[in-house]
């Protein structure tokens, strides 16, 4: 099975993970994209959108996941990294959540740019799905052995501009075709 060492679970409105998964193919990253997006449109709506962000190399992964995911949430768009125009919105049909924000904050400096795209209003809407590539130039949240849940609490205490991601998801390289992904909540 795909999802060996690793859990899904409801615990209340979040997903409650433990472990990593290791893909030995693309198809196989999308398939867990797609899985995550359909436990995801189980849940209720919350206070806010449901965000994740994505983490890792270049060429770990993230877009290919979040293919999988496009195609969990019934979006045929094709799903391309944007990179270069920053945030793409997707309507997802037939949910209780409206859309999916792909955003890429790879040419961002820091939480200031992407407060200009009115993210603030986009996460504080419960009908929205939000995956952040590169949440590290937005987050001051570092992906280091856990510890994500206290960083991202420290975080609260501090400027408030933005709240942590309701989860982290890591994308590790072994190699050309092996990618450890770990999913952790915030």
């Amino acid at each position: 099975m795909l999802i060996k060492k690793t859990t899904i679970n409801y615990k209340s409105r979040w997903l409650s993970h433990r472990g990593s998964t290791t893909t030995k193919s693309s198809g196989q990253t999308q398939k867990l994209g797609e899985t995550l997006a359909k436990k995801i449109l189980k849940l209720p709506t919350g206070k806010g959108a449901v965000v994740f962000g994505l983490s890792g190399n270049l060429g770990g992964g993230k877009t290919t996941f979040l293919q999988g995911v496009a195609k969990g949430l019934k979006i045929k768009e094709k799903i391309l990294s944007p990179t270069f125009v920053i945030m793409k919105r997707f309507h997802i049909p037939d949910s209780t959540f409206h859309n999916f924000y792909h955003i890429d904050c790879y040419r961002l400096k820091d939480e200031k740019d992407i407060l200009e795209l009115d993210f603030k209003s986009i996460i504080s809407n419960p009908k929205n799905i939000v995956a952040i590539e590169w949440p590290e130039r937005i987050y001051p949240v570092e992906f280091a052995e856990g510890n994500v849940l206290q960083k991202a609490k420290r975080f609260n205490r501090g400027k408030k501009t933005l709240s942590p991601p309701t989860f982290i998801i890591r994308f590790k390289f072994i190699d050309r075709d092996k990618r450890e992904i770990i999913i952790k909540n915030c």
